[in-house]
């Protein structure tokens, strides 16, 4: 079935995507779903009718729904009874993947308080900024976590409840979660009685800024649910589209979380669709291929969502036919262009698995286009197609439409989008424009709706008048044998302006030199395009 037919079928009246129209506070009008819950509250309630199915598996610990919402609910009485938290107030969590950061965010948002997501690499300095930015009431964190911050929180008044803390004395000022959460959990304690409207503040993530602070993205309930449902349309039209009738046989869906739930692909379609589809949810303290494959073979993971590096990381493993990965049936994620030869790898190495790519942002709750199997086997370089509720655009620098098949900047439209960054209203202005998230990066959109991303718009090389688009210039220097990791960047060049650079990190044992690389580009690449600087680098690549 054609995918704009198969759209059609499940969005139509009566049917499980049904859409209407809904007109948010800023003033514009958005396309929803109706049949959407109207708050985060609603999407954690219906795990409590999930008997002793597992939900987290964490090492050798098995969480089921009810032990997850046992603590979810005594945590929610815990912080209005014990620390005073109310709607709207602010509450951070700061600490490495561990289940207690998913029962947290459940607990926070349940009581329509607004979860604060820290990013866990952060200094002293970096968490210091963002606690005294958002204002939060509460830091939930990990030892590590708790004495990075100990010095801010003082200062600033933000009481600290520790989790997993060992049997050492707690940081100064830290309440141990055994303590408070685990005596409430033994009581009994029941989800405090709280009203969650759909625009109420759900979530603030702070934005990975290059330069400068991050800023945050404040999500309303509305937004992420949104974005969850977007996330379960696209997979009911790829279900139409198939014309498979259930396989009873089939391995139960299973998610092993390989990002970090402090970003938004953790939180969003990795964590949340387990919740709200009552899927198990496998977490890693930490990235390893060579731990990742023994958990999807013991555990028959169907679902490996991450950045094309760890898919890359996953092949490229000398363990990788030692283990059984036939259960899985999806491998990809998004993050980060995806080269076309990661594409044809996932396509040909695993018994069942289909490559996936998703293109989104902070800003767009994860949600955007996407692609799947045949469609990306057959439109490598494509990020693919989006559902009926979420719009987009391409537009030249001064916000006009652009013509099928140009480049341009990409805006998204949709009820999925942040409201805007937290208490910065020119940033907001810069990029919401009349209900309009404007990307920062370029793209174009071809006849059959799939879209290309090109670049970033701040990351194009402009080499003697010439656009050089560094995604396209990655997808070449990943197909070489030798590379693992690639980045293409600009570098100031006194006659051309810029020109183009490459940085690879090589592939266990593998050898390249700068006219090797050349050599190989050179029928693949136009010759403007083609980096005349290549830096080989020992370690991994550094991200931010």
């Amino acid at each position: 079935m054609r995918f704009e037919d198969a759209a059609a079928a499940v969005t139509a009246p009566g049917q499980p995507f049904e859409i209407t129209t809904v007109r948010l506070p800023a003033g514009h009008e958005v396309e929803v779903f109706v049949h959407s819950p109207p708050s985060l509250r609603e999407v954690f309630a219906t795990a409590r009718a999930r008997d002793g199915q597992v939900f987290l598996v964490y090492e050798d610990e098995r969480w089921t729904f009810p032990d997850v919402m046992r603590q979810v609910d005594a945590l929610a009485h815990v912080l209005t009874s014990h620390y005073g938290v109310g709607k709207g107030d602010r509450v951070a969590i700061g600490m490495r993947n561990y289940p207690e950061w998913v029962m947290a965010f459940a607990a926070v948002t349940s009581i329509g308080a607004v979860s604060v997501s820290l990013n866990a690499w952060w200094t002293a300095d970096e968490l210091d900024y963002a606690l005294g930015d958002c204002g939060a009431t509460v830091l939930v964190a990990d030892r590590e976590r708790a004495e990075r911050a100990g010095a801010t929180c003082a200062r600033l008044g933000t009481r600290i409840l520790g989790v997993r803390l060992g049997d050492g004395p707690a940081p100064a000022g830290t309440d141990r979660w055994d303590d408070l959460v685990g005596a409430a959990a033994a009581a009994g304690a029941a989800m405090p009685d709280v009203t969650v409207h759909p625009d109420d503040d759900a979530t603030i993530l702070y934005t990975s800024g290059t330069t400068g602070f991050p800023k945050g993205a404040v999500s309303t309930h509305r937004a992420v649910v949104h974005a969850l449902m977007c996330f379960a349309c696209r997979s009911a039209v790829d279900t139409v589209r198939s014309g498979a009738a259930p396989d009873p046989s089939a391995t139960p869906a299973a998610f092993i979380l390989i990002v970090p739930l402090f970003h938004v692909t953790g939180s969003v379609p990795v964590m949340l669709s387990c919740f709200a589809g009552g899927l198990k949810l496998v977490v890693m303290y930490k990235w390893d291929p060579r731990k990742a494959l023994p958990l999807i073979e013991r555990e028959r993971i169907t679902n490996f969502v991450g950045v094309p590096t760890q898919a890359w990381d996953l092949l490229e493993c000398p363990e990788f036919g030692d283990y059984d990965t036939s259960s899985l049936v999806m491998v990809g994620g998004g993050g980060a262009p995806a080269p076309p030869e990661l594409v044809k790898r996932v396509g040909g190495a695993f018994s069942h698995a289909k490559p996936n790519l998703g293109y989104g942002m902070t800003e767009t709750n994860a949600f955007g286009p996407g692609n799947n199997g045949q469609d990306y086997l057959d439109h490598p370089t494509s990020t693919g197609r989006t559902v009926p509720t979420v719009d987009l655009d391409i537009r030249d620098p001064d916000g006009r439409s652009l013509p099928t098949g140009e480049v341009g900047e990409i805006w998204f439209h949709g009820a999925h989008l942040i409201r805007g960054y937290w208490e910065k209203p020119e940033a907001t202005a810069e990029t919401i424009v009349d209900g309009w998230l404007r990307s920062g990066d370029l793209g174009r959109i071809d006849d059959e709706g799939f879209v290309y991303v090109v670049d970033r718009a701040k990351d194009m090389v402009l080499r003697a008048g010439e656009n050089v688009y560094c995604a396209e210039v990655e997808a070449a220097v990943y197909e070489h044998p030798a590379v693992h990791e690639a980045a293409v960047f600009g570098l100031p060049h006194e006659r051309l302006g810029e020109e183009v650079a490459v940085a690879v990190h090589l592939k266990e044992g593998a050898a390249l030199d700068h006219d090797g690389l050349r050599a190989f580009l050179s029928g693949r690449l136009a010759p403007f395009k083609i980096p005349s600087r290549v830096f080989v680098i020992e370690a991994p690549l550094p991200r931010n």
